[in-house]
């Protein structure tokens, strides 16, 4: 079950619930019972793990590809 705290809680302890949230923990803030915002830690890029890896260039060739010769294949590709 996921952790749940009063809107007034997490006011009067928010310094608390930060490094808890810090830690990794989630929590669902209530209003009069009801859900109002949940919390949640952010991962290290600050997107919430939105993003995906389409391409690991760094499997291509060692070191990565530049962005002119990836920009370059794109022309090609576009252009063919």
């Amino acid at each position: 079950m996921k952790n749940l705290v009063g809107l007034k809680e997490l006011r009067q302890n928010m310094a608390s619930y930060a490094r808890k949230v810090q830690k990794g923990q989630s929590f669902i803030v209530l209003k009069q019972s009801k859900p109002l915002f949940r919390i949640v830690p952010v991962d290290a890029w600050g997107d919430e793990g939105e993003w995906e890896t389409v391409v690991d260039f760094t499997k291509i060739r060692k070191g990565g590809v530049g962005i002119d010769e990836v920009l370059a294949s794109l022309k090609r590709l576009k252009n063919s």
